[in-house]
């Protein structure tokens, strides 16, 4: 057998085992980009994007408030920074769910409601009513966030969604107590600074609010735990008015 033709013959073969390697690393390749599609669903970005955008309010508002703190000792704003503390903690505690409004309408309440405290900033003039009364509004709002947040654990949410119907503690006053305390710190910081901006960014923060509340009950109404419950449970937010 002719030299040259081995050395052809052997070229070849080591073509073939290039080709082969080639399709095995492209194979390889196509394996790990399809397992990190599985992973990284647009549920699973939409989740990590909520969480990074919570806490990057949540800087936010962290840098105004202390810094308004640590030049007069007022409190009431150190509140509203604690209650939206409890936020970040259980947002990134939550569980995920699959019955979601994905409806823009509740994307754009969602979001507002998140925004609008970050936006709020302390002021120098004197406020409506003395630190110590807006503190003691603030601190009442603080608790009934704690209680409704403890008793809803994991299934805190920020998007309406069905992550569990939750009944015990100060849900057997309201539907939602949560915002019931988040309104209560929102008047007591509306009074401590009350410039025409942070009182009208927290009319539209609040009136948010209350429509994702409305969402929410949407999202709920075809479980029959819920629906039983609302017959037990008649006001969404304030005892006596709604």
């Amino acid at each position: 057998m002719p030299i040259a033709d081995v050395g052809l013959r052997t070229g070849g073969l080591r073509t073939d085992g290039l080709r082969a390697d080639g399709l095995r690393a492209d194979s390889g390749l196509r394996a790990h980009i399809g397992s990190l599609a599985e992973r990284y669903t647009p549920e699973v970005v939409r989740d990590l994007l909520s969480r990074l955008v919570v806490g990057a309010l949540f800087a936010i508002l962290s840098v105004n408030l202390l810094t308004d703190f640590a030049h007069t000792h007022h409190v009431t704003g150190l509140l509203l920074l604690a209650s939206e503390s409890l936020v970040v903690v259980l947002t990134v505690m939550r569980r995920r769910t699959r019955i979601v409004d994905r409806s823009a309408a509740a994307a754009i309440v969602t979001m507002l409601s998140l925004v609008g405290p970050s936006l709020v900033r302390t002021s120098a003039s004197g406020g409506l009513l003395p630190d110590a009364a807006t503190a003691v509004v603030s601190t009442i709002g603080f608790l009934i966030i704690i209680a409704g947040k403890v008793t809803l654990g994991r299934s805190f949410g920020l998007v309406p969604a069905n992550r569990g119907v939750v009944i015990g503690g100060v849900y057997g006053v309201v539907r939602h107590p949560i915002y019931a305390g988040y309104l209560l710190t929102h008047v007591a910081f509306a009074c401590a600074h009350p410039t025409l901006w942070n009182v009208s960014v927290l009319v539209v923060t609040d009136t948010a609010l209350v429509v994702r509340a409305l969402y929410e009950e949407r999202v709920l109404e075809a479980d029959r735990s819920y629906q039983s419950y609302c017959q037990r449970v008649a006001w969404h937010i304030v005892p006596g008015v709604f």
